[in-house]
């Protein structure tokens, strides 16, 4: 894999390290620590994807950019599925970092199949 192509994945990880911890922590940052349902939720996702950034910085595997996609999609419309859309501070968290979750994926994804793997 070419250096400029190992850079980006390594950003795009390591990007999605930080989002990962960013929601972990967002219970509490953000002040929803109070209501089970989203804390839980960004607290699993916030682990699984953190878990996935690891991998994925240890050996990349184009199947761990689509799970962290899922995740970002999981993410934007939970608030709604798990029914805590009315915390405005714990609906908005979770939507934001989704849509930044499912970018940076999209963008790992589509940099891996436009570039040579050789």
């Amino acid at each position: 894999m070419p250096d400029t192509l190992m850079a980006g994945k390594r950003a795009q990880d390591w990007v999605n390290l930080i989002l990962a911890v960013c929601l972990f922590l967002s219970p509490w940052v953000i002040g929803f620590a109070a209501e089970t349902a989203p804390t839980w939720n960004a607290w699993i996702a916030g682990i699984v994807l953190g878990a996935l950034a690891v991998a994925t910085l240890s050996a990349f595997a184009e199947w761990e950019e689509w799970a962290n996609m899922v995740i970002g999609l999981w993410l934007i419309v939970s608030p709604w599925l798990l029914g805590f859309m009315a915390n405005i501070n714990a609906m908005w968290t979770h939507v934001i970092l989704g849509v930044l979750v499912a970018a940076v994926s999209a963008w790992a994804v589509w940099d891996y199949r436009h570039h040579s793997h050789a």
